[in-house]
């Protein structure tokens, strides 16, 4: 028998750690921007999960995390559940947040990312949800995004789309 420990997550399912990319500046997942987030990321079967714990830097109204804050951990958990499944190139081309109960500083989160089931040609959807130490969701999100190959990627340098081909190899299975 098959048990759960809190909503969605399987207790017989193996928590395996990510590799990511090291010395980028990306706010949400960058390991070289002082001001980040620097969210690691682990698999639990089809899902793509990070936990975090926002300090007051993050803050919005008293006590509780900004908005803005709560939309980036949504785009950045979907996003990589899009990098480790799909191993494609793309970017966000919309996002539904809905914000459900306040989400504290102070607080450790757990996100958690998974493909949903439509896709149209090179849109990709995916779904995201922060829960609390006690499994309740505070806040979910839907999103589009758009595949793209590599060379329709004129913005990003060689060397990180060479960074990112390597890092999709690295998850492949």
């Amino acid at each position: 028998m098959r048990g759960v420990a809190e909503e969605g997550k399987d207790m017989n399912t193996e928590r395996i750690d990510l590799p990511k990319l090291d010395g980028h500046g990306c706010f949400a997942c960058g390991t070289a921007n002082p001001i980040g987030l620097n969210l690691r990321f682990y698999r639990e079967g089809d899902r793509i999960c990070s936990e975090v714990t926002l300090n007051k830097n993050y803050e919005g109204w008293d006590g509780m995390a900004h908005g803005g804050i709560i939309s980036t951990l949504l785009d950045e958990v979907m996003s990589w559940t899009i990098i480790y499944i799909r191993k494609v190139f793309f970017v966000t081309r919309k996002m539904e947040v809905k914000y459900i109960k306040p989400v504290f500083i102070g607080t450790p989160l757990t996100v958690r990312g998974e493909l949903r089931g439509e896709r149209r040609e090179r849109i990709i959807c995916a779904q995201a949800k922060i829960l609390d130490g006690q499994g309740q969701t505070l806040s979910r999100a839907t999103g589009e995004f758009v595949e793209l190959p590599p060379e329709r990627l004129s913005a990003v340098s060689d060397s990180m789309k060479k960074e990112m081909v390597e890092l999709f190899r690295k998850v492949r299975g």
